[in-house]
């Protein structure tokens, strides 16, 4: 048997036809730790990044600089590879289907016209779906390793939060309607109280659908009444400072006040805003049962379970609760039925975000398959929530996380080379 597999090897290498002729087919270029990279792999990248450039109208070093960069990138590949592979880090087919749809939409196309540009590309479908498949893992296993390394504090996201607020106040523009309810020089305690009155009256007449125009013609003392109290657009940090503090974080048509100031009493509302974010973000209710597909329970099996749950539960034979509580592999919301609570929807991996996407509340999904395995879904809910200050904490987080991610994926990438054995054959 060692004769045989050792001469299954060399037929990898060498082609011995009739002659004497010897033709090498391919050769190791580098060994890696407990992996190679074979010239061939170099000779591809090297092809690859020059049809690019060639392309792009860009200028290249020198084939010797060039051959140096393709091989550490390959190296880095390897190293992340074998990593995936002592982690047990797989993509499954289905994932990988799944992952291919994903690409072929977001470009707009069907993975059959993904396919057809491939091959006008000159690439093999199945060669583009294992380089896929190797993009998959290596983003899973560096997710894996770097994340841990990371550690955002509080007070980093609410410093960020501060200065992304100073920066978008520079460009946050109101468009404020005002009425003012004055008062006389020296007033006094009843001239105040009948003030307020008035402008309570104002506020009554405003909140019940009066126009905001006419009633601050008709009771404004501000130098602005004869144009309907329109105090223009104005920048946050040039308005008055009673005004800014009360207009901070308010919305379009919001309505505010009375103020006392020693002018008076003051309402205002703001009639349009440019410059500031707002966002509003639909949440959903849902609550899921997960299969994990293994040795001993096969895709098919898996997806046929979650079938067979769903015929039961709509008529009526099982409870969605009680089998997700038996059934599924899910720790976090197995206990409570399957339920996951109100979330926004982009937390969830695309293709749960998906099939929530497509149902109404009450309705369940057919059988979904993710990167955590086969989910049943049903629909609880919907609403609409304000997520402005949720999603600005949200978005400072992302971007310290994304920098220190690319900060600590550099340092782990560096380390694993550093402890690996490289040695490069072939020059």
């Amino acid at each position: 048997m060692k004769y045989i597999i050792r001469g299954l090897l060399l037929g990898l290498v060498f082609s011995l036809p009739a002659v004497a002729q010897v033709q090498v087919l391919d050769k190791v270029a580098v060994i890696v730790d407990q992996g190679v990279v074979l010239e061939s792999e170099v000779q591809s990248l090297v092809s690859e990044v020059k049809a690019d450039a060639e392309a792009k109208g860009q200028q290249l070093p020198s084939d010797l600089a060039l051959r140096t960069q393709a091989i550490e990138r390959l190296i880095l590949k390897n190293l992340q590879l074998q990593r995936a592979g002592m982690m047990g880090i797989r993509i499954s087919d289905p994932q990988l289907d799944q992952t291919i749809a994903n690409i072929a939409a977001n470009q707009g196309v069907t993975v059959a016209q993904l396919r057809e540009e491939l091959a006008r590309q000159g690439m093999a479908y199945d060669d583009y779906r294992e380089s896929v498949r190797e993009e998959m893992i290596m983003g899973e296993v560096r997710r894996a390793n770097v994340r841990r390394r990371i550690y955002i504090t509080p007070q980093e996201i609410s410093t960020l939060v501060e200065i992304m607020a100073q920066q978008g106040g520079d460009q946050a523009e109101y468009e404020l309607g005002h009425i003012l309810i004055g008062l006389p020089a020296a007033a006094t305690d009843e001239d105040v109280a009948d003030a307020r009155e008035r402008a309570d009256k104002v506020i009554d007449l405003l909140n019940n659908g009066s126009e905001f125009s006419r009633i601050a013609i008709a009771a404004s003392s501000g130098s602005e009444a004869l144009d309907g109290g329109n105090m223009g657009w104005m920048n946050i940090n040039a308005m008055p400072t009673l005004f800014a503090d009360a207009v901070q974080g308010k919305r379009k048509n919001a309505l505010i006040g009375p103020i006392r100031s020693g002018a008076g009493f003051h309402i205002l509302k703001i009639l349009d805003t440019r410059g500031i974010e707002v966002v509003e973000v639909e949440e959903v209710n849902a609550r899921h049962i997960l299969i994990q597909p293994s040795i001993i329970l096969s895709e098919e099996r898996a997806q046929k379970m979650l079938k067979e749950f769903k015929e039961k539960v709509l008529a009526g034979d099982a409870d969605f609760a009680e089998l997700a509580k038996e059934h599924s592999a899910d720790p976090g919301s197995a206990l409570r039925g399957g339920e996951l609570g109100w979330a926004d929807p982009n937390m969830y991996v695309p293709e749960f975000k998906d099939a929530l996407a497509r149902l109404a509340p009450g309705e369940y999904s057919d059988p979904v398959r993710s990167a955590h395995g086969w989910h049943l879904i049903q629909l609880l809910d919907r609403r609409v929530d304000d997520a402005t200050e949720q999603r600005k904490e949200d978005r400072a987080y992302q971007l310290l996380y994304n920098r220190k991610f690319a900060e600590e994926s550099e340092n782990w990438l560096r380390e694993m080379r550093d402890t690996a054995y490289i040695e490069v054959l072939s020059e």
